[in-house]
């Protein structure tokens, strides 16, 4: 490779790490905060101690991904200027819009609110703090409203026209939400993360359990986690299911890498579902494939015989990268369908009334505490990946998205990024891992704290 497909490289790198590290904290945001809701509500409403507990307990660990996200957040979209100036001069008409309105209505809303929301417990009247837990929940959904809305447009670009100089300009203000992907994507998201954060809840208040058996606020966690868990996950199959046609219909290409198929089935066969292979891009065959036949026009034509545009209708340069997107999704099902089998499980064991008394049962859940991540994060290898080799789908490639850098200079920012990142995300591991061990306050002290105070 020459200096310039190591920059593109290289770029291409840090943005995923970044996005990556990201995503997963604007996850656990966007997931936690109905939770924190949900824990104030039934202490104003029930008076429970164990339900002040949780809320104590978890709204910490919110503060703290807050604060790690707004800095996360800001070098990541700093890197538009940095390193995709292409894509920020040609593109800015439609994203810019868009990332403003992320900042000002909803970044702003949820990081200043937070601080209230941590140390107002005392210090405002309890509905008052209430409203602002909601306030501070509305601007996470808010904030990735504005950003999946960008994103869904990259993905799938409409209602746009291109000035002489080459740039990209919104035929109308409902350009920004008019995106055929945006309301899939968006539901498909908000879904992920809240399924993220239920196990992540689930698997911390079972560790606590095997080791307090008793302890009524890790009880309330758990039985709430199991609850969101068996009404999202079947939520998300078909959300998924959905999300999956829109993708046949506006990215076939992604779709065609997605499943593996290189070549249409004969007349008359449908798709096969493959369960492993090894795709040889060069080639343009799967290698040590391991497939149901027809099974995989069920779910992707929802009949025997249907099929999908394959991947050698489409020219060798307009094709993402195949291998991963091939395995990210098979990770990201798996993983589902792991989730959906474990929710279950748990859910029949607490109506039996087993559930804080089933230890395997506990190790379990808190072994599956990052599935609901890990999937996560495969679903957006699979999005972005499968976009390749597009900024802006079928528009403008990556390749002249980038911005004129040099090699060295390109190497010294991923250097710095990945140690910066690295210090920052072991520091607030390490906080997790602490708070996640930390006793609750006792009942006794929960119930004295709660004093109206003027606001």
């Amino acid at each position: 490779m020459n200096s310039q497909e190591w920059v593109l490289l290289i770029a291409r790198g840090q943005f995923a790490l970044t996005m990556g590290m990201h995503i997963t904290l604007a996850a656990l945001t966007l997931g936690l905060a109905p939770f924190l809701v949900w824990f104030e509500a039934r202490w104003l409403w029930g008076k429970r101690p164990e339900a002040r507990q949780a809320l104590q307990f978890w709204i910490k660990i919110f503060a703290l991904t807050v604060a790690i996200g707004t800095v996360s957040g800001v070098v990541m979209e700093f890197q538009f200027g940095t390193h995709w100036s292409g894509l920020a001069s040609r593109a800015g008409g439609v994203i810019g819009p868009l990332m403003l309105y992320e900042v000002l209505i909803a970044f702003f809303l949820e990081s200043a609110l937070t601080g209230v929301m941590l140390f107002g417990f005392d210090r405002v009247k309890p509905g008052v703090h209430f409203t602002v837990t909601c306030f501070v929940a509305l601007g996470a959904v808010l904030s990735a409203f504005w950003i999946l809305a960008a994103n869904s447009w990259m993905q799938t670009p409409v209602d746009f026209h291109l000035t002489d100089d080459g740039r990209l300009l919104p035929d109308s203000a409902w350009t920004l939400l008019a995106a055929p992907s945006f309301g899939w994507r968006l539901a498909h998201m908000l879904l992920a993360s809240v399924i993220s954060v239920s196990f992540l809840l689930g698997g911390v208040a079972a560790w606590r359990l095997c080791r307090q058996p008793d302890e009524a606020a890790s009880r309330l966690m758990l039985r709430s986690a199991l609850t969101v868990t068996l009404l999202a996950v079947p939520a998300q199959i078909v959300v998924g299911d959905l999300h999956g046609e829109n993708t046949r219909t506006w990215q076939p290409a992604k779709l065609a890498a997605i499943e593996g198929s290189w070549h249409a089935p004969p007349p008359g066969q449908g798709e096969p579902l493959r369960l492993f292979a090894i795709p040889d891009q060069q080639a343009q065959r799967n290698h040590a494939e391991l497939a149901i036949p027809a099974i995989g026009s069920l779910y992707l034509r929802h009949n025997l015989s249907g099929h999908i545009k394959s991947l050698s209708e489409f020219p060798a340069e307009a094709l993402p990268p195949v291998l991963p997107v091939f395995f990210a999704f098979r990770l990201m099902v798996g993983c589902g369908v792991l989730m959906l089998v474990v929710s279950l499980a748990a859910n029949l064991q607490r109506w039996r009334g087993r559930l804080y008394h089933s230890p395997r049962l506990l190790r379990l859940l808190t072994l599956m505490s990052p599935a609901g991540f890990l999937a996560l994060l495969a679903g957006w290898v699979v999005t972005e990946m499968g976009r390749q080799p597009w900024t802006v789908y079928g528009v403008l490639r990556t390749a002249d998205s980038l911005s004129p850098l040099s090699l060295s200079s390109t190497l010294v920012i991923f250097i710095a990024i990945v140690l910066v990142y690295t210090l920052g995300f072991a520091a607030g591991l390490l906080y997790l891992v602490r708070q996640i061990n930390a006793p609750l306050p006792d009942d006794a002290d929960v119930a004295a704290e709660h004093v109206e105070t003027p606001a």
